[in-house]
């Protein structure tokens, strides 16, 4: 064969080699890593539906002590979770013991303690379904059901990194005012025919009370991580600066992921990759207020990003707030198996998920229509910022294999 010859054919293997490799990872069903991605989603899609059921038939352990036990570094409940139904028709059913103002924050919650000595936050209503929250994207007070949409989309994720949170209805009358501290108890106040407290925070204020449906409030609880794993909290490098005029530097720096990627913990380790997941999770809600997060203290970057205050979300479904995505549009990269999971949530599956994953807690219809349908279309931009990182910087580059070390960053 002339020398003409064989470089011709060797191109084009070269070709077919290349392409077979795009064909391959964009398939998203060939390699043993994929598949398993495949079969994981499949898991989780069959264990969706979580009805809440009293009974733990197979264990003498109380359900706080099972929650508890599921706590480890990278998840805050594991994969597959027989008993989650237990432990959430706890949280919405459990004696309150005792009721406190909230922890430290800007906005209004209260804290309680259930029959068993678990701790839960419970965040009141502030809003109708349907209310549409105008102005800036981390405008308005707290969404009570964005904390319990965005628990449930956390597990369709396949993340795992949310506390459990629940819808509970609470009798202010009956259930927190007799076991309230003096704190607690001297915001609260009566409008009209309707109980109301305004609790203790940076914003609360006694003309802006959380008033009840005459005694009977809705909300949410969110269940409090062990003692044994103290939180450290961290600015989030892509946080805003909440004042007009005044740009973070990320919102003009073009480079400025380089400058994240030579910083710790994001110069090794899972917490960039951490930081990607959590942006593509706050666009899909809509959140727009992740100034600061949360890991485990004394991890040296191992620990998960934990996803917790998530209830500036689900304000406007009319507004998708492409910002939020910088971290992945600047960086451009992401995990293999988030990429798979987004791939396989398309063309409607994530709204019919996460509406199923919804159905069954207490305060369901949990979101609005409009605001499922958006999940689906900002799904369908996600995608596209993640074609537009491989048309420019090639496959390899931006899917990283999470099940690697990542000291390449």
């Amino acid at each position: 064969m002339k020398l003409k010859q064989r470089v011709v054919l060797l191109a084009i293997l070269l070709v077919i080699f290349i392409f077979t490799k795009v064909f391959l990872i964009d398939n998203l069903d060939t390699s043993a890593a994929n598949r398993e991605d495949q079969r994981a989603f499949h898991r989780m899609m069959a264990g969706l539906r979580v009805e809440l059921e009293p009974k733990l038939d197979h264990t003498l352990q109380s359900p706080w002590e099972i929650a508890a036990q599921w706590v480890v570094p990278r998840e805050v409940y594991p994969e597959e979770t027989p008993e989650l139904g237990a432990i959430m028709h706890a949280m919405a059913t459990k004696k309150i013991i005792k009721a406190d103002v909230g922890y430290k924050g800007t906005q209004l919650k209260a804290l309680l303690i259930l029959e068993g000595g678990q701790k839960v936050v419970f965040k009141p209503k502030r809003y109708s379904r349907d209310y549409v929250v105008e102005g800036e994207p981390y405008a308005g007070y707290d969404r009570h059901n964005a904390e319990v949409a965005a628990f449930h989309l956390d597990r369709i994720l396949g993340f795992r990194r949310a506390p459990l949170v629940v819808g509970r209805f609470v009798n202010l009358r009956t259930e927190i005012k007799p076991v309230a501290t003096e704190q607690l108890l001297s915001t609260f106040l009566t409008v009209g025919n309707n109980t109301c407290f305004y609790g203790k925070c940076y914003y609360c204020r006694e003309t802006e009370p959380a008033c009840a449906d005459g005694d009977t409030m809705e909300g949410s609880a969110t269940l409090w991580l062990p003692d044994v794993w103290p939180l450290q909290k961290h600015r989030h490098p892509w946080g805003r600066t909440y004042r007009e005029g005044k740009l973070a530097r990320w919102e003009y720096d073009e480079s400025y992921c380089d400058a994240v990627k030579k910083t710790s913990p994001y110069d090794s380790g899972p917490r960039l990759l951490d930081i990607i997941d959590t942006a593509v999770f706050d666009y899909l809600i809509g959140n727009a207020d992740r100034h600061h997060y949360e890991s485990f203290q004394d991890d040296e970057g191992a620990s998960m990003l934990i996803l917790l205050d998530n209830a500036k979300s689900f304000g406007n479904p009319s507004l998708d707030e492409r910002s939020i995505l910088a971290p992945l549009y600047q960086c451009c990269i992401i995990r293999v198996s988030t990429w798979n999971r987004l791939n396989y949530l398309k063309n409607g599956v994530l709204k019919s998920a996460l509406k199923s994953a919804l159905a069954h807690d207490p305060i369901t219809p949990v979101l609005s229509d409009p605001h499922l349908d958006a999940m689906d279309q900002r799904l369908l931009s996600v995608l596209a910022t993640v074609k537009q990182c491989t048309d420019q910087f090639g496959v390899d580059t931006v899917l990283v294999e999470d099940r690697m070390p990542l000291s390449h960053l």
